[in-house]
């Protein structure tokens, strides 16, 4: 057997500091003395052994001459332009745009983020629409049957402002989407990353279930049976859509997209826009290759082919049924397109308009009353708003200057109408960029009335320093539930008549690891930043799919 060489020391390591930054923690100078005493260490025992009588190879004399030090540089590198010298992002409330780049805010250049003109502007940089004179026939059908039933005053806004309840660490990853039940006012549905389909009770707080063996990653939308409120579809990104029963939590699967499991990135199908036609019974979904997919609710079963509704290989994140004409669908993606189509002759390439963007749309909503306005939410920091899907639709009636661009691992920021508001002008949507309120960096969920552009309202609470991107308004109570990281919480309109009172600890349910740690801040943990989602799908088809983590009960109030 041929002699082995050793090597008797490791190379020494030299680190090199950028002039600017910190000096070294102790952290790093007990890594360099463990460095060192490990080489000593490594010396004694060759020592040891050669007295001992052991055989060892000496190391010829130029090898030890020609160990070079490793030199590790530890310069500033921005994480934005990925260039050194300088750094961007949130520095406590603070957020520092990169010199590179134009303003984060309106992303126009000269200016930096700090001193943005639509910061501290009340109409949020809104363009006016330009007036229309279009006189066709649509146009008089509108005039004609919708006009008629929107109030011409609008009445005042009632803002949930206050916490009225929260589960910490609902879920075990952050939540995705929020739906309310249709019938039952105190029940809400939460979906997050993991799959997991959350029911909660908030009326009695403590009543909670987590369903764990329904999907197997990102559940993405979810909607109620229009004839069964008690079973609810949802859409999950293991391409997979799912029919639940809340009473039991037995899912049936009515798609799947990847029967034959994982096979690479490129033909895993993912299925993100979800939306329910209540006329033709049908459950629309859209996949991350531009595709329709129409299932029927009476059979559970697939109808016909996919359908191409948007660029090939892009992400279709939004679907939409008209809520006065369901034959109406409007679809967002992220081929920077928000489009209409008609359900009666869906072709690809039949789209009936296209309503461009200039960036990657994130929702795409009709008017929760009238459906003859529409509201989209890009990822430029505009909310457009057309004030009639009857007039010109080249462009925005008005776009609102919002902070919901992110640069880190979080749920899309959506813009969602309140339901109850009979003008059919507020909206709810949470901020990115982070205030200094009193020395700590909140981020606020914002009111804006877009027919004006006005910020009606920012909540916020003290001890919620984790951004809220998942915010969802009641459709019968005055009551907002928000999203934020793996927690969930409730708002309620603070009583004007009366003194605010401190919480009760009662109506804050302590879950996962803080169970065991009580403590009076809902301050959940910052939002996961986690790998990529298609090497978590690999993991999660192979493994098996855990069960409900609580017993469930009835909804209706039968135990």
């Amino acid at each position: 057997m041929p002699p082995q060489t050793r090597r008797t020391a490791f190379p020494k390591v030299v680190i090199e500091r950028d002039t600017e930054s910190e000096e070294s923690s102790s952290d790093e100078e007990e890594e360099e003395n463990d460095v060192e005493g490990k080489e000593e260490e490594e010396d004694e025992e060759e020592v040891d052994e050669h007295e001992n009588g052991g055989t060892i190879e000496e190391v010829s004399a130029p090898k030890k001459k020609e160990r070079t030090p490793i030199t590790i540089s530890l310069k500033k590198v921005c994480k934005v332009c990925k260039r050194s010298g300088h750094e961007a992002g949130f520095k406590g409330a603070t957020y520092i745009d990169c010199p590179m780049k134009p303003c984060f805010l309106c992303k126009m250049p000269g200016h930096t983020t700090m001193n943005c003109p639509h910061r501290v502007a009340t109409e949020h940089g809104v363009i006016p629409a330009p007036r229309r004179n279009t006189h066709n026939s649509l146009d008089y059908v509108f005039g004609r049957q919708l006009r008629p039933n929107i109030p011409t005053i609008k009445p005042a806004f009632v803002i949930p402002d206050q916490v009225n309840c929260a589960v910490i660490r609902y879920h075990s990853r952050r939540v995705t989407c929020l739906e309310f039940h249709p019938t039952n006012n105190n029940i809400l549905l939460s979906g997050d990353k993991k799959g997991q389909l959350g029911v909660w009770d908030f009326g009695k707080v403590y009543e909670k279930t987590v369903y764990g063996n329904i999907h197997g990653c990102i559940l993405n939308n979810m909607k109620f049976n229009p004839t069964n409120d008690g079973t609810v579809y949802a859409a999950s990104s293991d391409g997979t859509i799912s029919c639940t029963d809340l009473e039991t939590g037995i899912a049936l699967s009515l798609m799947n997209l990847n029967p034959n499991g994982w096979q690479g990135p490129s033909s895993w199908r993912m299925l993100y826009g979800l939306d329910i036609n209540s006329e033709k019974g049908l459950v629309l979904v859209a996949d991350n290759f531009g595709f329709l997919y129409l299932v029927d609710i009476r059979s559970n079963n697939k109808v016909g082919e996919a359908i191409m509704i948007h660029k090939k290989g892009s992400k279709v994140v939004g679907l939409h049924c008209n809520p006065v004409q369901p034959d109406l669908l409007l679809s967002c993606g992220n081929d920077h397109f928000a489009r209409i189509w008609d359900m009666r002759r869906l072709e690809a390439g039949s789209s009936l308009y296209n309503l461009a963007h200039r960036r990657v749309v994130n929702s795409a909503y009709f008017s929760p009353q009238s459906g003859s306005k529409i509201l989209t939410t890009s990822q430029d920091n505009r909310l457009r708003v057309w004030d009639s899907i009857f007039g010109n639709l080249d462009s925005p009636s008005r776009e609102i200057v919002h902070s919901h661009d992110f640069n880190r691992h979080l749920t899309p920021f959506r813009a969602e109408w309140d339901p109850k508001d009979p003008s059919e002008s507020l909206v709810v949507i949470g901020r990115y960029i982070s205030e200094n309120y009193n020395g700590a960096a909140l981020h606020p969920i914002d009111f804006i009335d877009i027919s004006t552009g006005q910020l009606v309202a920012e909540v916020m609470d003290p001890n919620i320093t984790t951004i809220s991107p998942v915010n969802k308004l009641h459709p019968r109570d005055d009551v907002l539930a928000s999203g934020s990281s793996r927690s969930l919480f409730m708002w309620r309109p603070k009583e004007k008549s009366e003194i605010v009172q401190q919480k009760d600890e009662k109506k804050i349910i302590l879950c996962g690891r803080a169970e065991k740690k009580p403590s009076k801040k809902f301050k959940g943990e910052s939002d996961d930043s986690d790998d990529d989602i298609l090497s978590t799908k690999a993991k999660n088809a192979k493994a098996k799919r855990p069960g409900p983590k609580s017993t469930p009960r009835n909804l209706k109030g039968k135990r």
